[in-house]
């Protein structure tokens, strides 16, 4: 009896933020290829960046695989992204200790994270006609948009650069 061949995890994410730093939210849709399972999810930060939350989303959603040494496709609109893995950027940034890498936090996450599992990177141009991408920036925009008091705090950042004071 023949095992069925490994389905891949396809991973579409994006980040929004309104203003940069301002209130931000991410955008994730996981599905399983040859397969009906589509999974969505979003979370709103309350001040962080869009880069910040173009990593965040790619964190998030891997986290999100239970079983170790899946192989996977991450998509992503995010250059800052795609070309960190895909150009060698994240390795250099671990041989030097993350000196003077911004978002180091979430770099250092995201690569132990791609060490439990087999991902690629592609990027696809933003806001074009690429329904899943636009669909995670619709989620990514919808999170960066809630009031407030359903905001989280993205604390490494603000630890490091406080929200302003809010407007009564």
């Amino acid at each position: 009896m023949s095992q069925s061949p490994k389905k891949r995890i396809i991973i579409y994410t994006d980040g929004a933020c309104k203003g940069n730093p301002g209130p931000g939210g991410y955008g994730i849709l996981m599905l399983l290829e040859n397969s009906t399972y589509k999974k969505a999810f979003y979370k709103g930060f309350r001040h962080t960046t869009n880069n910040r939350m173009e990593l965040r989303a790619v964190v998030d959603a891997l986290r999100k695989i239970t079983k170790p040494g899946q192989d996977v496709i991450v998509v992503t609109d995010s250059r800052y992204i795609s070309d960190a893995i895909n150009k060698g950027w994240l390795e250099a940034w671990i041989r030097k200790g993350f000196k003077k890498v911004k978002n180091a936090d979430l770099w250092k996450q995201l690569a132990e994270l791609l060490r439990q599992h087999r991902v690629e990177f592609m990027w696809v141009k933003g806001h074009d006609k690429h329904p899943q991408n636009n669909y995670v920036d619709r989620l990514a925009v919808k999170a960066a948009s809630f009031p407030p008091h359903k905001l989280h705090i993205d604390a490494e950042y603000e630890k490091l650069n406080p929200p302003p004071p809010e407007k009564t």
